[in-house]
């Protein structure tokens, strides 16, 4: 988590997973980092699960060579129906910093059959992006927002990014660019709706320039202008990048608001949290695990729920159905 992640969830090396900051709700909604205790996240309940994990598409598909997709993030067309999904994409082997493309493909069901289209959006270094990360899209009001990280060589100051478009194939960069800066490694937006306001949560640190990994959040009434960082889940582990709080994707159910961060401890580990504050969620409240790197959870209109894995080395975009506890509690 996109993250994302995933920030959330830059990546320098086989496993750069990177941090999380944080930012503020005003009104009914508010929100702090709870404690976190120094051994770090307690044990992993029986909760929160995901069933078989199936690829359900390889980019390498009308290449010469491997290709992955990395953190991604899935929306089904409002009036066609037809689903689209946006990842990092890449030549095999691994190289984030040169994460230059977000690939595009097409199905008429998350589960498939998709369909290769070209790229959705290409770094641009007039715009500030030596590479670009973990896209999240939204609908809102007859237009598709999406979320990126604008990479740039100060990695205490990544690019939070903004593309739209009215048909889901052409995007064209917001004038408002950049949304704000922070490190290290910012990155892996998820964008919501909670209440009167839309919620921003991304990959960070307790410093731009490294700490504690953090899943940051910040507020925005227009979905253009955001409101200063503040912290919705701190870990106890630090460091700069890699760390436990990449692509940070939270969702509601009856029971309270449930936050799926990667990668902790490894790379194909995504943990979940459950809170009745969706701004302030705890590592002392553990909600479940899925084996899979940048999850993103996926629902239909009749309601079923997947969960998404993508990420290095790992082959394309994964699907497994999710199962959260039916009476509401781990």
């Amino acid at each position: 988590m996109t993250i994302r992640t995933a920030h959330r969830t830059g990546r320098v090396a086989a496993l750069l997973v990177s941090a999380l900051a944080a930012a503020a709700l005003t009104g009914t909604l508010t929100g702090t980092a709870q404690g976190t205790t120094a051994q770090g996240p307690a044990a992993v309940p029986q909760g929160v699960s995901a069933g078989e994990f199936v690829r359900v598409y390889d980019p390498s598909v009308g290449e010469s060579e491997p290709w992955y997709y990395n953190d991604h993030t899935m929306i089904q067309d409002v009036v066609t129906g037809e689903w689209h999904v946006y990842a990092i994409t890449h030549a095999e082997p691994a190289n984030p910093l040169d994460e230059k493309n977000f690939g595009h493909a097409t199905a008429p069901s998350p589960k498939g059959p998709w369909t290769k289209q070209p790229f959705a959006l290409t770094a641009d270094p007039a715009a500030g992006e030596s590479h670009i990360w973990a896209p999240h899209v939204i609908h809102s009001d007859g237009v598709y927002y999406m979320f990126y990280a604008g990479g740039t060589p100060d990695h205490a100051a990544y690019r939070m990014h903004l593309a739209t478009s009215t048909d889901l194939v052409t995007w064209t960069r917001s004038p408002a660019n950049p949304l704000f800066t922070d490190g290290f490694d910012a990155r892996d937006p998820m964008v919501t709706r909670i209440g009167e306001q839309w919620v921003m949560y991304y990959t960070a640190n307790s410093t731009p320039t490294g700490g504690n990994h953090q899943v940051a959040y910040r507020t925005s009434p227009d979905l253009l202008t955001w409101s200063e960082k503040r912290v919705a889940f701190e870990h106890p582990a630090s460091g700069t990048v890699g760390g436990p709080t990449e692509s940070p994707f939270v969702v509601q159910r009856p029971d309270g608001w449930y936050l799926f961060v990667c990668c902790d401890p490894g790379y194909k580990d995504t943990r979940v949290y459950l809170s009745q504050d969706p701004l302030n969620f705890s590592v002392d409240a553990p909600a479940g695990h899925i084996p899979a790197h940048a999850s993103e959870v996926v629902t239909e209109t009749d309601g079923t729920t997947w969960v998404t894995g993508a990420g290095w080395g790992e082959g394309g975009l994964h699907l497994a159905p999710l199962t959260f506890p039916a009476a509401g509690r781990p």
